[in-house]
């Protein structure tokens, strides 16, 4: 009977996740909102039609596991290593100033602690959420408008890269706050042992894979031990160095981001992830939000979520553009271009939730942030270029012209 109401849970939650998925889409909102409305629908909070059990769990850590792989896949790894220092400059004020904000924020509500005490990590972790930039809808937003390759969209794609990076190196410390006796010292000396275990054997498997996917072109055999790849580098980093799983997994990304087939591989990564792990991750993340226990003192929690994690990031990214000699109405557009979060903050937040560092509850805030982010980040981005100044027209290039 448990194998029957496994397949009843695999069928609702897939129904109702694509459905709402697309509903969001047609609506000018991310897919994955969505997903998640989808399954706070049909969770224990309002309808009840499923419930987590711990194959749900699984099957979304999957699904996690297989989003941050396709993450790694899709990065422009010469692109990475050949982008300026003023793109990584703001990358680290956009980590770092909500890091900090994020952190005293969750001190003001619940006090502050020392360092050690348990509820100084969760103050670090919900400042670690707002870390998180998901730039898809900058994007998307930018090519509408015709400005995504001036100086301007290309220094915010370039910044999100590395963004993505220098996050999932903080979520891998913070994480290990909870698994080291040893200290921070310890903390960073994994994170490095396994980072220059990364770059050892990323080498010879980038390597490998470049040989037989020439030999192989477009062979499913190259996907399939990708795939393999990524589930023992994401087993490696949680086993043996106490990082996440999903650093592993980007990790993996990274190292086969560069041969040939790197899109054929993401293609067939993504239809399992689009048809089934996707959608059972992040509508698992509505099941799991619990409505029960939402309060004022949470409502005026994630209000005060949404609008430090926005501030700080057009802060943080801002005036550091600034300071990078960007103009000041340049600067805001940055910062507001890097405001957006998605998927990136929900698998955060979710690893968050099965470390122990916060609560259910506090998906509330997350969703929050999104769905605000999402809606207010193109509206503002064609506010401000609407203001920019008419270019100057060359009226004797126009008379010229005129008389031929």
């Amino acid at each position: 009977m448990e194998t029957y109401s496994i397949l009843k849970d695999l069928a609702i939650i897939i129904i109702f996740a694509k459905f709402f998925g697309i509903l969001a889409r047609k609506l000018k909102a991310p897919q994955v909102v969505g997903e998640i409305v989808a399954g706070l629908l049909i969770g224990p909070s309002i309808l009840g039609f499923v419930t987590q059990t711990e194959f749900l769990s699984q099957m979304a850590e999957i699904g996690v596991i297989l989003l941050m792989f396709s993450a790694g896949l899709e990065t422009d790894l010469k692109q990475l290593i050949k982008l300026g220092p003023k793109a990584a400059l703001i990358a680290v004020a956009g980590v770092f100033v909500p890091l900090a904000g994020g952190t005293m924020m969750y001190m003001c509500f619940y006090g502050f602690a020392p360092w050690g005490d348990p509820e100084f990590y969760k103050a670090v972790f919900i400042g670690t959420i707002m870390t998180a930039t998901s730039v898809s809808i900058t994007v998307s937003s930018l090519k509408e408008m015709g400005k995504l390759s001036d100086e301007v969209g290309t220094t915010i794609v370039s910044a999100a890269i590395i963004d993505d990076v220098i996050g999932i190196v903080v979520l891998t410390v913070v994480i290990g706050f909870k698994k080291a006796d040893s200290g921070i010292g310890a903390i960073l000396l994994s994170t490095l042992l396994f980072f220059a275990l990364a770059i050892g054997v990323g080498f010879i498997c980038y390597k490998v894979f470049a040989w037989v996917d020439k030999k192989y072109p477009h062979t499913r055999r190259v996907p399939i031990a990708a795939l393999a790849l990524c589930f023992s580098l994401a087993y490696i980093a949680e086993e043996f160095f106490g990082i996440a799983d999903i650093t592993g997994a980007y990790v993996a990304g990274i190292i086969l981001c560069s041969i040939q087939d790197s899109h054929y591989v993401d293609e067939k990564i993504d239809i399992n992830s689009y048809m089934l792990f996707g959608p059972i991750f992040f509508a698992s993340i509505g099941i799991k939000t619990n409505l029960d226990n939402m309060n004022m003192e949470i409502l005026w929690f994630s209000l005060a979520f949404v609008a430090v994690a926005i501030i700080c990031k057009i802060v943080g990214c801002g005036l550091m553009s600034l300071a990078c000699r960007f103009t000041p109405h340049d600067s805001l557009k940055i910062g507001i271009g890097m405001m957006t979060r998605g998927e990136v903050a929900l698998i955060v937040a979710q690893k968050g939730l099965s470390e122990g560092y916060i609560t259910s509850v506090y998906f509330t805030s997350v969703i929050l942030l999104i769905i605000v982010s999402s809606i207010c980040t193109p509206i503002l981005l064609k506010v401000l270029y609407s203001r920019d100044p008419a270019p100057e027209v060359n009226y004797s290039v126009v008379r010229k012209r005129g008389e031929k």
